[in-house]
This record gives structure tokens, sequence and C-alpha cells, in this order.
């Protein structure tokens, strides 16, 4: 069989391969010939017996790492989980427990081919597709694959279920059919703090600045400080709660599937479907968006990598904008004070430097 790559070497002495095929040229980087002829010798093996060399690479690979054959992707789930912590090592035990996974436990991570991802992504949920993901670039980074064993490209798109805000109308029905003063305070403060449900459960009286009208705290989920200023509405329901310590001292040593079903519950009894207490964040966000909250104060208020402000502001929330006249009539009348043109600005600036 023909050889498809060919050594030659340039005037300067680096020594060259060439692709007989498409003419295409690359330099081996070396100026030994004996090497030079080695690296084109592999490429014509390689390209006459890919399978083979595939399985070559394998052997050498197994030589250099003496675990590499016994190594599965179970060994590979149990020290990923060793790195989480918190609530990321909770959804990270959960997440390995799927059925689908069931396949490649056992599986020695050499020997994975794609067809082994791709049953696992039939088998699997949302959940698998996005997991077995991180798994894989986990293997890729500690160097216990050699390549992919998906492309990038191959992986199916991963498609969440649609995520909605509570409307107005939804959050007054459900705090009116709520007779626990506790849970109905809670999904108030939900309402108007935009906050995760554990944060807003776990808030203290020493989290609220009356004096300046700010509840601020730490983010479980990421660590971050979130601050919101709050209202006349807002302060009402925290004069409602304890005047020390936690805010909602039944809910706050509370799972938080446990709330999540006792929100659903909530739902049930007035007929809404399709929420949760997370769609508190989504509908904060675009009640922020719909008033023309500036995007930097929601990011502010509700973290800088927020879904939910994200969300909102690029295409969810409505918003109406007021007509050209109804703004001209504002102008006549005071009521808007305009932004000085930049000529102006400068005849501002050069009069206060000559004064």
């Amino acid at each position: 069989m023909k050889n498809r790559y060919r050594v030659f070497r340039r005037a300067w002495g680096t020594y060259y391969c060439e692709d007989l095929e498409t003419g295409k040229q690359q330099s081996l980087r070396t100026r030994s010939k004996e090497e030079a002829f080695r690296l084109a010798a592999a490429k014509n093996e390689t390209q006459s017996g890919p399978a083979f060399s595939r399985q070559l690479a394998r052997v050498y690979w197994k030589a250099g790492d003496p675990v590499a054959a016994k190594r599965n992707w179970q060994y590979a789930m149990d020290e990923i989980v060793k790195l989480k912590h918190g609530a990321t090592q909770a959804r990270w035990m959960t997440a390995i427990k799927e059925k689908a996974f069931d396949t490649l436990r056992e599986l020695p991570i050499l020997e994975t081919r794609a067809e082994h991802f791709i049953h696992v992504l039939e088998e699997g949920s949302v959940s698998a597709n996005n997991y077995l993901r991180r798994l894989h670039n986990f293997a890729l980074d500690m160097d216990w694959l050699p390549w992919p064993v998906l492309p990038k490209r191959q992986w199916p798109a991963i498609h969440y279920r649609e995520k909605r805000a509570v409307t107005p109308q939804e959050h007054a029905l459900i705090t009116a059919r709520e007779k626990n003063e506790e849970l109905r305070a809670f999904y108030e403060t939900c309402w108007h703090l935009g906050g995760a449900q554990s944060d807003v459960a776990r808030l203290k009286a020493e989290d609220v600045d009356w004096k300046n009208g700010v509840v601020s705290f730490f983010r479980a989920k990421t660590g971050t400080a979130q601050v919101v200023h709050f209202g006349e509405g807002l302060a009402n329901v925290l004069k409602s709660r304890p005047p020390s310590g936690l805010l909602f001292p039944r809910l706050a040593p509370m799972d938080e599937k446990h709330r999540a079903a006792l929100f659903q519950r909530a739902c049930r009894r007035v007929g809404v479907t399709g929420i949760s207490l997370h769609s508190y964040r989504y509908a904060w966000a675009e009640r922020a968006k719909r008033a023309g909250y500036p995007e930097r104060f929601a990011q502010m208020a509700l973290g800088h990598s927020s879904k939910a402000v994200h969300r909102a502001y690029a295409k969810k929330a409505q918003v109406t904008l007021p007509s050209l006249e109804s703004f001209e009539q504002k102008m006549q009348g005071g009521k808007i004070v305009p932004f000085p043109t930049p000529e102006v600005a400068a005849n501002v600036k050069q009069t206060s430097t000559q004064s």
C-alpha cells in the first residue's frame, strides 16, 4: 500500500511532512533524520490502520499509568464528589445515583466508547446529560482519558423545562389562602426580596438595617453578598417577625425539599401550577425590568451571576414604553431632568476651570 505521507528537509535543516493527497505540508519540529522518518511512519501506520493505532495508544497509556486498566467510572464519580462541598456535593451524590449511570459504573474509563455514553444519554434525564458532561470533562482534565469519548459537537443539547415567574395575582391568591402566619410572611418576604428560598428562610433579625431600610445577607450557594433596599410592604412583614434571632424559626432548619413541598401544597389549594419557590426570583427580576429598574441595580440585588436577571432583562419581561408626547409634556412641566448634551457639558467644564 502506497504511503500517504513523505518526509523532506528544508534548507535550514528542519524536517517536514507532506500529505501526498492534499499537498499540505507540516513541520515535524525536528532536525533529526531518524526521528523525522519515525514520525512519518507513525502517521502512515495510523492512516492504514486507525483502529489498531488507537488500540496501540491505549497500550502505551496503560503502561505509563498502571492503575489505568482498573480505573472505572464509579471511581471517577467518587473522586469528583470528594472535591465538592455543601449543597453542591449533595446534588452530585443524588445525580450519580441515577439508574442510567449503572451501565457505566464498572466500565473501565479507557475502554469507554461513544455508544456507551449515547446509551446513558438515551436512558437518562436532563440531569444525566448535564452531569455526564461534567464527569467526562473531569476525566479528561485528570488525564484518565487520552481523548474525548464523545466529540463536543455530538453532545445533545440540554433542554431545561421552561421556568416562569409568579404573577402578582397568583402570589395574592397563595398568601390569602395561607393560614400559617410564618409561611405567609415567608412567601411575602420572597416576593419582596427575590431571594433563594434557603437564604430567605435563614434570615435573622440582625440582617435587617432599619435605619437605612436594607436587608443584607450572604448567599449560601455562591457566598456573595445580597443587599436589597426594602419599602413599606416588606417593612410591615418584617415587623411581624421576631425582634431577634431567626425570622422564620420553624422554616430555617427544614430541608429545602420540605419547604418546596409546603409551597406546592399551597399552590394546589388555589389551583396554581407551573411555579416553584425559585419562581419568586424570576418574579422579582421581571418586576424590576417592567418598572425600568436599571439592570446593574438588579444585579446588585440578586447577584451578578443570577440567571433570573439575565433572563428577565434579555427578553422575558414585557416593557410598556410611554409615548413621546407624554415625555414631552413631562419635560415641559419640569418632571424630567434632561441629561446635558456633550457640548453643554464641555462648556460647563470649561467655565468651571476658568473660574
